[in-house]
């Protein structure tokens, strides 16, 4: 899912990785932000979705609005910094294919991150399925919610072994997604 999503992070692998109680603001926050980015964007973006712990209604999580947009055309990065400098979009090579990262920060500290993807299958990519069905599954948002605090405080130092260590869970989910979709399985690791 978010494969390589914290390499490029050594700033961030240096400060204790914090999740936090489900902030009912953090909706709010993506609805101005998506406006924002809407309109610096326009035309090439197709769509736009909150994803995400984030995204799910009473998930802990790590405070940082993440957001999928799907594009017509996938252009260079650079097409992109330009338009989204002003911002404070700033282009990170995270080493997933098939898609560019742009991180907003404050303070140092990263708020925002923009997956930029082509509009091909969109809202059949796994973190999309993942996040739909944490929405319709509050018992599994619950679990989620457990595990990632558990794992925080084992990992809290090493955002990637914090990541693989939620994979077995994650691809639970996102083969029970795939399945009530009718959707072939597909490894969370897959781009």
């Amino acid at each position: 899912m978010e494969k390589g999503g914290d390499s490029g992070m050594s700033e961030q692998s240096r400060k204790p990785m914090s999740i936090v109680p489900y902030n009912p603001d953090w909706a709010l926050e993506y609805k101005r932000e998506q406006e924002r980015l809407l309109n610096a964007l326009s035309p090439r973006i197709a769509t736009m979705e909150h994803v995400g712990s984030t995204s799910i209604p009473n998930q802990a999580a790590k405070p940082v609005i993440d957001m999928f947009a799907a594009f017509h055309t996938l252009e260079a990065p650079s097409v992109y910094s330009r338009l989204l400098k002003d911002l404070g979009y700033s282009y990170t090579d995270a080493g997933m294919t098939g898609r560019h990262l742009f991180v907003k920060k404050s303070g140092g500290a990263r708020t925002h991150h923009l997956h930029m993807l082509p509009s091909e299958h969109f809202y059949e990519r796994n973190e999309l399925l993942f996040r739909d069905y944490l929405r319709a599954h509050p018992e599994s948002v619950s679990a989620y919610g457990e595990l990632k605090l558990s794992l925080m405080r084992q990992f809290s130092l090493d955002p990637e072994a914090y990541t693989r260590a939620k994979t077995d869970f994650i691809q639970q989910i996102v083969d029970r997604a795939r399945t009530e979709k009718g959707l072939p399985l597909q490894s969370v690791w897959e781009d």
